[in-house]
């Protein structure tokens, strides 16, 4: 009897993407020469295809490396100028979740960020690493040490402060014309050290919580976005606590660092098991977080069942507004934006597959215009501060504060404060301080139209 002929590969993510999980404990996942050769590998289907040549500065790299070798392969191209192709990687998922035809379950199985994770991983493992980004990416020890001298911190960081920020430059090659974030005197924690009563009249009273993980960013440099989340949960009647036990470990993550992460995964797991025991909600305040607490977790450690419960309680903090305005309503009381809103649609928002839940949250505003673009930022953490790629994150981030301008609304947010910070200064480049947005989290505007921030 003739076997069955195999059915021929489809093409165009026809089926469901999903990801192998991250063999980071598996000593041959850091073997170098494996992972140039699985490089080799992928990189050639890209070659065949191209479609992501407009998505970062990645696949031109690579294609310009292919183009201009030797036989105009891949097979003449040096693998030490693999590193030019990860140096432009923010990874941002977009080539996995937007256009790739070959990602898994297809038999090519092609997860470019992920191999590109890999990489750095083996790296990091050999000892090839960045003091200075790894000193930026211990985002709690500075916190910490910029608290108690945040009016100091943001004078001696500040832009127009030429000389420092020069002299910076010259021994930490931060670029000294990146506007890098402020730190406040009271963090998030301070400002929320118990949960605000929650309105007896809110469509949601007795019948939701939530554990807002405040994430680091949140709560050293942006404390309002926790206030503003907490006080328009509280406006629908949701019981909603702070928690933060510690950064998700992203920073660490971009630098190949995956024990790290993996031990940041099991500790803050721990901390909100008690609350998912409880009945708690989780809503992740700032994108990347919530992606790292989604997805990846997960994928770094499979077994786990208290990052498994985590990653499956975890909402965005506008994915869980909406989610409430859809199965209990919102409280009144929304006023209008005057000007409207441009919605920032961040890449790990997106790669977190909900939609564009910020724009979505927005428009149940009254008679407020709301804008959305779906171009990357161009930041990627360190990426848009250090002085050899903020060119390269400049050059990223252009069309989308191109797009922004035309829409001229008074209005930008973003899921992604770094992204939102990032073409808010290419935006007063261009256009001047007169002319550039207010510039915020969209749970921000909500708290803001309701007049409760």
């Amino acid at each position: 009897m003739a076997d069955t002929p195999k059915a021929p590969a489809r093409e165009g993510s026809l089926d469901a993407p999903f990801r192998h999980p991250i063999a980071w404990q598996d000593d041959a996942y850091y073997d170098l020469a494996a992972v140039e050769k699985e490089m080799e590998r992928q990189f050639d289907v890209c070659h065949t295809c191209r479609r992501c040549f407009n998505l970062c500065d990645s696949f031109p790299r690579l294609f310009d490396l292919i183009d201009e070798s030797k036989t105009g392969e891949l097979d003449s191209v040096d693998k030490a100028d693999y590193a030019k192709v990860d140096e432009a990687c923010t990874l941002c998922d977009m080539c996995f979740l937007t256009k790739c035809p070959y990602v898994p379950p297809h038999e090519f199985d092609i997860d470019i960020p992920h191999l590109i994770l890999r990489y750095r991983a083996a790296k990091h493992r050999a000892g090839e690493r960045d003091f200075v980004r790894d000193q930026l990416g211990q985002t709690d020890r500075n916190g910490k040490m910029a608290k108690p001298v945040a009016k100091i911190a943001n004078w001696a960081t500040a832009r127009k402060n030429t000389p420092l920020r020069k002299l910076l430059e010259a021994i930490a090659q931060i670029d000294a014309e990146v506007e890098l974030p402020k730190y406040h005197s009271k963090t998030a924690t301070d400002l929320l050290p118990t949960p605000i009563a929650p309105d007896p009249a809110g469509p949601a009273f007795g019948q939701r919580k939530v554990a807002l993980y405040a994430t680091c960013f949140v709560d050293y440099n942006t404390p309002d976005t926790a206030v503003a989340a907490a006080r328009v949960l509280a406006k629908q009647g949701v019981e909603a606590k702070l928690v933060y036990p510690e950064c998700c470990g992203m920073p660490q993550l971009e630098a190949g660092n995956l024990s790290d992460v993996a031990g940041r995964a099991k500790r803050v797991a721990a901390a909100f098991a008690p609350y998912i025991e409880q009945g708690y909600e989780v809503a992740a305040l700032t994108a990347s977080c919530g992606l790292m607490m989604k997805f990846e977790w997960p994928l770094l450690l499979p077994e786990d069942e208290s990052v498994r419960k985590l990653s499956a309680a975890t909402r965005d903090i506008c994915e869980y507004v909406v989610d409430l305005s859809k199965s209990v309503g919102l409280a009144p009381g929304l006023a209008p934006v005057e000007g409207g809103v441009t919605v920032h649609h961040a890449c790990h928002a997106r790669a977190q597959n909900m939609g564009a839940r910020s724009a979505d949250m927005l428009r149940l505003i009254p008679d407020t215009k709301v804008e959305v673009i779906e171009r990357c930022s161009g930041h990627g953490g360190t990426f848009g501060v250090m002085k050899d790629t903020y060119p390269l994150a400049l050059k990223v981030g252009k069309p989308a504060a191109k797009q922004v301008a035309q829409k001229g609304s008074a209005e930008l947010c973003s899921d992604c404060p770094l992204a939102c910070k990032h073409i808010g200064q290419m935006l007063t480049a261009e256009t001047g301080p007169n002319l550039t947005p207010r510039q915020s989290h969209p749970i921000e505007i909500l708290a803001r139209a309701y007049g409760v921030l």
